[in-house]
């Protein structure tokens, strides 16, 4: 005989010999032993996980003169007997090719004779949807009442197909995928078996690539093993079309930190190697949920069982991203991936997608704006410990140009419930206060480092401004003296960040207290830095205001900003009826 591929030299003729499936080999062992088998069977489950094995094994099982624990013995005459080819008593129809209502007209007259060898005749119908309903309809009544000798087992991938009154009866049993971990230890076996020499990670990669079925494992097992000795991961990447690991965790970082230009260039450069659009968009995907595996799993490297230099590639990737963007990334190479079936132009798609995915500035969605302000909070992070770089000090500028300073309109503020036309570019050095200013050391103290730097020539000093008057917000009300508090900070701040976080501040008085309130509770500490309260103390003591304080506020519902309106109006118009609709 010719060579048998894997998946048919290792398929099981024993129930102690399938691949998990616990729950429908139990079942149908016991009513084997106990002689209470049924008339008809429903199989149905996703491919490769073991319907036309078992149905085989239970054929023989109900057959068999002296069961061994429910399942065939092998060595009687009844089971000789069906183990050749040309035996009537067990009778597998392909559906898919007999789906007429003549081949079940047929099937219904030969049901009727008796088994040749065996107590029972079986009728194994495989991809029992894809009869036509005039077929269905034929074999209704020999389902529901066939002759005592006679048993039905309907094995399908769909389900949902069949009708209703096939399904009721029948007994129905579900296939389940089959674990990674069960697979693996299946093709282990099979290796050991044949003496093929093997990597663990080979050995994963493949039943992972398995995707819960054990004949496409197989089938993938047998490639492998034709293309290279020993069963190595190199091999089985290269057998599967996958990318290398370092290109592809190349090209995921630069999508993840927003590096577009990067992410475009190496993918122009993937796809000009040959490799397609639908295996890139699948690979993608998976070293994606790998990096989610990794950021979400303590035992991460246990659950992938990459190697190693894979899983550190992976973690790398991982540490640097934030959870959001990786979820927001695999969202959409799966939608691109879903859509590449309808595009006439697969490569417009997938390289709008790593647009997409590698610019969120440019998407409105709610997870784009999720990593904007991610991103914000960690600048923000990075400017409370001082981790960004300091701005350069400013010289003070003339009384004429402080004057013209002074009277320049304020940026406009941000509506509350809008968008910006623009987004605000905002320079590394607007991030952090400028370190007070040193004296220059001299040559003999200086460091080596410093010895390097020229010290700037010294200029005339320039007049100072004019100090404003003062008490200049006594009398004023709470926001006309947020007004000038700010007209002031403009002038005073060196720092952008901390007029930028002022200018959304709401203010009141409690008496001379001046009270300054923020929804933001990271505002709120960057605001009691001992810098910025500084400034803003300075600022506010120049304007009369000598005690002040910075207070978080809840937000307000809808309804309550309402109330607090109509009350407002009420109390600015007494003598005017309101009518609320």
């Amino acid at each position: 005989m010719g060579h048998l591929s894997l998946y048919r030299a290792f398929r099981p003729s024993r129930f102690e010999q399938m691949v998990r499936q616990e729950h429908v080999v139990t079942i149908l062992k016991n009513q084997v032993m106990t002689d209470a088998v049924g008339h008809a069977y429903l199989f149905c489950g996703p491919r490769g996980t073991g319907k036309t094995s078992v149905a085989r094994i239970f054929a023989r099982a109900v057959n068999c003169e002296h069961p061994e624990n429910g399942s065939p013995c092998g060595k009687c005459a009844v089971c000789r007997a069906l183990a050749e080819g040309g035996n009537l008593d067990i009778t597998e129809i392909d559906a898919a090719s007999n789906n007429g209502v003549n081949e079940m007209r047929d099937l219904r007259e030969k049901v009727q004779y008796p088994p040749v060898a065996g107590r029972y005749k079986v009728y194994i119908i495989d991809e029992v949807h894809m009869l036509t309903d005039s077929a269905f309809n034929a074999l209704l009544k020999t389902l529901e009442e066939p002759p005592r000798h006679a048993i039905f087992i309907l094995a399908t991938t769909e389900p949902q197909k069949i009708p209703a009154t096939i399904l009721s009866r029948c007994m129905r049993l579900d296939f389940k995928l089959i674990p990674e971990a069960d697979l693996e230890a299946h093709l282990r076996r099979i290796l050991d078996e044949i003496g093929k020499p093997y990597e663990e990670e080979a050995v994963a990669a493949i039943a992972r690539a398995g995707a819960g079925s054990d004949r496409d494992m197989l089938s993938i097992a047998e490639m492998c093993l034709s293309y290279e000795e020993k069963l190595t991961y190199r091999g089985v990447t290269e057998v599967l079309g996958s990318a290398d690991v370092a290109g592809m965790s190349a090209l995921c970082g630069a999508v993840l930190r927003a590096d577009l230009s990067d992410a475009l260039a190496r993918t122009e450069a993937m796809l000009s190697e040959g490799k397609s659009v639908g295996v890139l968009l699948r690979d993608l995907l998976q070293f994606l949920n790998q990096a989610a595996i990794v950021k979400a799993c303590r035992n991460a490297e246990d659950v992938l069982a990459l190697p190693q230099d894979v899983y550190s590639r992976v973690k790398g990737v991982a540490d640097e991203a934030d959870g959001s963007a990786i979820l927001r990334a695999t969202e959409i190479f799966a939608e691109a991936e879903t859509g590449l079936r309808f595009s006439s132009s697969p490569r417009i798609s997938l390289e709008t997608a790593i647009v997409k995915a590698a610019a969120p500035r440019t998407d409105r969605d709610v997870d784009a704006l999720l990593a904007r302000i991610s991103a914000l909070e960690k600048k923000l992070d990075a400017l409370e410990g001082g981790a960004l770089p300091l701005a350069p000090a400013r010289e003070p500028l003339p009384p004429a140009e402080e004057k013209a300073a002074e009277i320049q309109p304020l940026p406009p503020r941000q509506e509350e419930c809008g968008f910006p036309t623009e987004e605000p570019v905002f320079e590394e050095a607007y991030f952090s206060d400028p370190p007070p200013a040193a004296p220059v050391r001299g040559a003999s103290e200086a460091s080596p480092a410093a010895e390097t730097v020229q010290a700037a020539p010294e200029k005339p000093p320039r007049a100072a401004p004019a100090a404003p008057p003062a008490r200049a917000a006594a009398g004023k009300s709470a926001r006309e003296a947020f007004g000038l508090f700010m007209r002031a900070l403009r002038k005073r701040s060196r720092s952008g960040v901390l007029f930028t976080m002022c200018s959304d501040l709401e203010s009141e008085f409690e008496g001379e207290h001046f009270v300054l309130y923020t929804e933001s509770e990271t505002i709120r500490r960057s605001l009691g830095r001992e810098d910025h309260a500084k400034a803003i103390g300075d600022t506010l003591a120049s304007l009369g205001i000598t005690s002040y304080e910075v207070r978080l506020r809840e937000r307000v519902s809808a309804q309550e900003t309402e109330k607090q309106g109509i009350g407002q109006l009420r109390e600015d118009f007494p003598g005017i009826p309101l009518e609320i609709k």
